[in-house]
């Protein structure tokens, strides 16, 4: 990745400054006091999610957490590789035009990503408050033809999200712009199967968090097919993959 880099004397860990951070936005090369990280405000399977303040600037920092059962050399490996593909990730998509938060700065050594701050809400969020009402239903299905454009184009990419859900997808407050956020497990692949698992994974979160929504993943789909060349075989294996699952339900 092409940065810069500054050696932090007081635990020799190495901080590095995306140039595509921003276009609007200048980094301090100042070293960072990586100890002093902000306020938790969620934790998942792999990784914590700070809100903080970097050189006056609010920001996000996700911190991948050491596993116990895993020996340390190995541990920081794996953390290692994983928090240089969610960079790739992002990168990928900034560069394509996908909304998704700036890097600002990574730091491999603590195994953190600091990274723009997104006011807005969830996807998820809108559509519960929103999807029975009638007024709100042209802007629904706006959103959803804006999420099948832009995951045909993540997958054109060959970069595989791996966590489709409506609580990664933000509305930014500002311009109701869609963002794609938590690229954590994220990988780049080219296969069929590895695509139409991702579109699975969404529609799922689709039937188990928004009830009668049926129609809202058919319009992604259809818009998927819009900017996904290979859209057809895909959504062939999706329908296969559904097969699987429900036999996997069936008979567990």
């Amino acid at each position: 990745m092409d940065a810069n880099e500054c050696s932090n004397s007081e635990n020799s860990a190495t901080t590095t400054i995306p140039k595509s951070a921003s276009p609007s936005t200048t980094i301090s090369t100042k070293v960072v006091k990586l100890d002093e990280i902000g306020i938790l405000i969620s934790q998942g399977a792999e990784a914590k999610t700070y809100e903080t303040d970097l050189y006056g600037l609010k920001c996000i920092v996700k911190e991948r957490f050491s596993k116990a059962y895993r020996h340390p050399i190995l541990d920081q490996k794996i953390s290692s590789k994983r928090i240089l593909q969610e960079v790739r990730s992002l990168n990928k998509c900034k560069k394509k035009g996908i909304q998704v938060p700036s890097l600002y700065l990574v730091d491999i050594g603590n195994n953190r990503i600091y990274m723009e701050f997104i006011k807005g809400e969830t996807v998820k969020h809108y559509l519960y408050k929103n999807q029975e009402s009638t007024q709100h239903q042209n802007q629904i299905e706006s959103i959803m033809k804006e999420l099948g454009n832009q995951i045909g184009i993540i997958h054109e990419m060959n970069v595989i999200h791996g966590d489709l859900t409506t609580s990664n997808m933000l509305l930014r407050e500002s311009t109701n712009e869609l963002v794609f956020i938590d690229f954590g497990l994220s990988y780049t692949s080219n296969s069929v199967e590895d695509k139409a698992v991702d579109l699975y994974v969404l529609e799922r979160a689709f039937i188990s968090t928004h009830p009668n929504s049926e129609q809202l993943f058919q319009t992604i789909l259809s818009n998927y097919e819009l900017t996904s060349s290979n859209s057809k075989i895909v959504i062939q294996k999706l329908n296969q993959v559904r097969l699987r699952g429900r036999k996997k339900t069936c008979f567990g």
